[in-house]
């Protein structure tokens, strides 16, 4: 494994293109330390209201304001060298088609959601890009309105299924633009099982902090029921995950709570922001996934099953489903 800063130099290119999609908690976090960095020019892919809003309004990211310049989908651009998708999953069948315009032959394109199938439906779609797996962790970045707050932007881990060095060439490129704008980063060797542990992660905390409607201090207390339910229901996904043939053990859930006791106590995950402002939740790419996979093994799953229903009554309250 790999960790950032700057253990992997390569030959770059001045003012990197990068396009992004999302700019909600992460990817306005990203854009701005991209922005700031002396290598990339970000541009960000809106259209409609939200686009004029952006344009007009820009977004602020830990108290400063960024402007960053908008072009709507259907305008045509060169391709950029990356493409970063950070919209929420419920919004991913929307914004595929959206980036078609950005994509060339030697475009990278990370995936900043949650899930575990985004790369595979980017690849599909534009066969000619070169899209990394990649997942972040420890980041506890909030969107109110037009202001982004972060304490924290973690890490994020990408590569190709199974990374061994010398490593490739679009790793090592998009390393050294990380570098370059201070992301710290890690290149694992099995990205596959990386995938399934930040799904673990987010099957537990997402949805028990979205169903309490509070932040990550509900799960922090060593001993707290809450901190019970979100350990339960990532043993279901160990289960789940072990009957797919992926590598997950209790040692994982043990990592991720090493990382949660480094996060602000007072910020809250994204599904729980979705709650809050009474949003569409990701609650059918966690409960839902496992629930359908659990019953394909005959593998019972009472915790998320039990989340699934309290989340979608939630959303039913709000004529969401």
């Amino acid at each position: 494994m790999t960790t950032g800063h700057g253990e992997i130099r390569g030959k770059m290119t001045p003012m990197i293109a990068v396009s992004v999609i999302g700019l909600g908690a992460m990817g306005a976090s990203y854009a701005a330390k991209l922005h700031d960095s002396p290598l990339a020019a970000v541009t960000v892919i809106a259209e409609g209201a939200r686009a004029e809003r952006l344009r007009r309004d820009g977004v602020r990211v830990n108290g400063v304001r960024h402007r960053f310049p908008v072009v709507e989908p259907d305008t045509r651009v060169e391709p950029a060298d990356l493409v970063i998708v950070a919209v929420k999953y419920t919004d991913f069948a929307e914004a595929l088609p959206q980036i078609a315009h950005h994509i060339g032959d030697n475009t990278v394109v990370i995936c900043l959601l949650n899930g575990i199938t985004s790369e595979a439906e980017v690849q599909q779609r534009y066969p000619q890009s070169h899209p990394l797996l990649s997942i972040t962790f420890g980041v506890d970045a909030v969107r109110v309105g037009h202001d982004v707050t972060y304490s924290s932007l973690g890490r994020i881990g990408f590569g190709l299924a199974h990374n061994r060095e010398p490593y490739a060439a679009p790793v090592v490129w998009l390393a050294d633009l990380f570098d370059s704008a201070g992301l710290r980063y890690e290149i694992f060797p099995d990205m596959i099982h990386q995938l399934w542990w930040k799904y673990l992660v987010n099957t537990g905390v997402n949805q028990v902090t979205a169903a309490l409607e509070a932040p990550y201090a509900i799960v922090q207390p060593p001993q707290g029921p809450a901190r019970d339910v979100m350990i339960a229901a990532q043993r279901e996904v160990v289960r789940v995950g072990q009957a797919e043939g992926i590598d997950l053990s209790e040692a994982d859930i043990d990592s991720w709570l090493e990382v949660l006791d480094q996060l602000g106590p007072r910020q809250y995950t994204s599904m729980a922001q979705d709650v809050l402002a009474r949003r569409p939740t990701e609650v059918e790419v966690f409960a839902g996934a496992i629930m359908r996979l659990a019953a394909k093994h005959g593998i019972a799953v009472p915790v998320n099953t039990c989340l699934y229903q309290l989340i979608t009554a939630k959303q039913a309250l709000w004529g969401l489903s």
